[in-house]
């Protein structure tokens, strides 16, 4: 059996209750299909990463992390029936809903209603002792800073982009991993059948936010001024049609991703299961819900994660993604510009032709 991954709290449950608690590699437990196999329904991970440690990078200013992003739609309760059905945890705020992720207390994203969907603003999260520099690095390069939006309060900075998206560099401990995310893809042993019943295959439950997709008029320059202002890195590129950044303080592949379109948007926001087989499942429970116009189930070749993006009533996309690349605080990737018929992706469908319509200057 394989052992836990660390710093990953699992929940086993049967129909009699919680059968364990357990935290930390020293634990072995079955995989996620051997529990169902033995009569359990659940296997649920309640927390992904360690107890996030202070992680940077000596001598770069730059963000840590993607704290959480802000989305207008024009029908609240639609918006919560299908990030509930995707798998997450909405809870009112007020006139907004926040976006979480079972057993994890960090928001990962803000739902707002409006007369039509419209990216609202990105939060990034900085060190503290950071924020005098990057208040003095925004005076020298002239960024123009604003007020919060209304109803929004902050210890950082809010300013806009090259492009005029909303932004905010806020004073938050770091909420992207500090190492690998753990990835299962365990086989069953001889004798042992390795699926549950379809009626007893779990819920599944997403572990945090991966990254956020924005739609750009200028892929070059919207790569130019995050990396010049948030210190944000590239990581791959595919010429003038995609670019993907990760943060310098230890991060996945991209926790920014631009694609090429006529103006901004919201492109998608990607989530991190633990395998295969949980995208398997989250694609099967949309599917049951109704919300049938997807993509995958792939591999990306810029990240390397296997994935499947499901359209929100909206047009932009959610998507289910494993086992991306990490790129530790203290190794020094190095970025390649790619075809794309070379590097979308790995093996897989061929993405719809709406896929890369930004409805919100269509």
């Amino acid at each position: 059996l394989p052992p836990a991954h660390a710093g990953v709290v699992y929940k086993i449950q049967n129909e009699q209750g919680i059968i364990m608690l357990c935290r930390g590699s020293l634990v072995y437990l079955a995989s996620p299909i051997l529990a169902c196999a033995k009569g359990c329904w659940g296997l649920d991970m309640l927390d992904q990463t360690k107890e996030n440690r202070e992680q940077r990078r000596p001598g770069a200013l730059g963000v840590h992390s993607l704290d959480h992003f802000s989305l207008m739609v024009p029908d609240l309760a639609e918006a919560v029936a299908f990030y509930t059905s995707f798998g997450l945890d909405l809870r009112a705020e007020g006139d907004a809903f926040g976006v979480y992720t079972f057993g994890h207390p960090h928001r990962w994203g803000v739902l707002q209603e409006g007369k039509r969907k419209r990216f609202g603003y990105l939060s990034f999260g900085i060190f503290e002792d950071d924020l005098p520099a990057f208040r003095k690095r925004f005076e020298q390069m002239n960024v123009e800073r604003i007020a919060p939006p209304p109803g929004n309060e902050s210890n950082g900075i809010w300013f806009y982009d090259e492009e005029g998206n909303v932004v905010e560099l806020a004073v938050k401990p770091k909420s992207s991993p500090t190492e690998k995310s753990g990835f299962h893809d365990v086989s069953s042993p001889p004798g042992v059948a390795g699926a549950p019943l379809r009626s007893r295959a779990p819920i599944i439950r997403l572990r945090r936010l991966s990254h956020i997709a924005l739609f750009t008029a200028d892929v070059s320059r919207k790569v130019e001024f995050y990396s010049r202002v948030l210190g944000l890195r590239l990581s791959d590129r595919s010429g003038d049609f995609a670019a993907f950044l990760h943060g310098p303080h230890g991060s996945e592949h991209h926790m920014l991703a631009v694609a090429k379109s006529g103006g901004p948007g919201f492109h998608h926001c990607s989530w991190d299961v633990g395998s295969i087989n949980d995208i398997g499942l989250g694609t099967t429970q949309m599917l049951a819900k109704g919300y049938d116009r997807l993509w995958g189930v792939g591999r990306h070749v810029m990240g390397s994660n296997y994935f499947c993006y499901v359209a929100d009533p909206w047009g932009s996309y959610s998507e289910y993604s494993a086992d991306m690349d990490y790129i530790p605080e203290d190794f020094d990737w190095q970025p390649h510009d790619h075809a794309p018929e070379d590097a979308f992706t790995l093996w897989g469908p061929a993405p719809p032709p709406e896929f890369i319509i930004n409805h919100e200057i269509a």
